[in-house]
């Protein structure tokens, strides 16, 4: 597996891993045995990078993360999130931040993390005060580097100024382009990694949904993904048949075509696809082997200029999920 820098100095697998998927948003999971097994094979195929949060199933999350890389822990790298709202004093914040991460650090079993990001980024709480309270934490080693999740440019850029920022993770895709715009630019600026999740579109493109998966159920976020509307799959078709015409052309996947076009695109990109099965774990992990030329990429931007995208996944849709799982859950309307 190639390797890639966030940051500073954070080196990382090319291809990272997203657990959330094991405990949390996308319907009912494996055992833990089986999930610990899974992140273990994960491993063993050169993937050093393993991304969780607290938020993921309440916690569970971290602690089958900490219980799975246990054996290998000082040669991975472990990312986990906070959330926090505001507005706080900023002894207040430091409190809960602290709390925060000791937990996390708890249910992990370990005494750091090396990479610590705020769970999205809410204007009632200062960056810059987030910011100096992580140089606090780094200074104590309690994490080595930390990052932001869904932050604008002028956030990153406050925040940067006062601690340096180790990596943004936010959503990223070939469906999904708006942090092109401005954000993607600072971080080469800057020096910051940008760390891609969804980079698959929540699987939309390994191309293997149709029109007629329509059983989401449960916690399963695509019940909201506007993309997963039928009749924004068949007018995402396009997308699909461009990607499937370079799979051919490569002997690849569109799953491994969609990861080689963001890792040709910066080097210090890094997505963290998830999956609950092997044989994708194997397809993501090995689409850093796929190598686009510089005529092969310019042939998928000229044509993706062409192609209108339909649906997107937002935080409010999301939010809106965990609502009508409340009304389930309690009766109420």
């Amino acid at each position: 597996m190639q390797k890639r820098t966030l940051g500073k100095n954070l080196e990382v697998s090319a291809v990272g891993f997203g657990t959330m998927g094991f405990s949390h948003g996308y319907g009912p999971g494996p055992s833990e045995a089986e999930a610990v097994n899974l992140i273990r094979k994960t491993f063993e195929l050169g993937c050093t990078f393993f991304d969780t949060a607290e938020g993921y199933g309440a916690g569970d999350n971290e602690r089958l993360v900490g219980r799975a890389l246990a054996p290998m822990r000082d040669k991975v790298v472990i990312a986990t999130k906070f959330f926090i709202a505001g507005p706080m004093s900023r002894a207040e914040l430091g409190k809960q931040v602290r709390a925060r991460l000791d937990a996390s650090l708890d249910r992990l079993g370990t005494d750091h993390v090396e990479l610590y990001y705020q769970h999205r980024v809410p204007d009632s709480i200062p960056v810059e005060e987030v910011a100096a309270i992580m140089g606090e934490l780094i200074a104590k080693g309690k994490i080595l580097g930390w990052g932001q999740s869904q932050a604008t440019e002028e956030q990153v850029r406050r925040a940067h100024a006062v601690t340096p920022l180790t990596a943004i993770q936010s959503e990223y895709s070939i469906m999904e382009r708006t942090f092109e715009k401005d954000v993607i630019p600072a971080c080469e600026e800057l020096g910051i990694g940008f760390v891609p999740f969804s980079p698959l579109a929540s699987g939309f493109l390994s191309g293997k949904v149709t029109p007629a998966d329509d059983t989401y159920t449960g916690d399963d976020v695509r019940r909201v993904i506007t993309r997963f509307e039928k009749d924004n799959i068949r007018a995402n078709k396009p997308l699909l048949d461009l990607l499937n015409a370079f799979a051919k052309d490569k002997g690849a996947t569109p799953a491994q075509i969609s990861l080689a076009w963001m890792l040709h695109k910066k080097d210090f990109i890094v997505p963290i696809p998830g999956s609950r099965r092997i044989e994708r774990i194997k397809e993501n992990l090995a689409a850093a082997d796929v190598l686009l030329t510089a005529e092969e990429f310019d042939r998928i931007e000229t044509e993706l200029a062409s192609i209108e995208i339909h649906g997107n996944r937002t935080d409010e849709d999301i939010a809106k999920l965990r609502k009508i799982n409340l009304t389930a859950a309690t009766g109420s309307v």
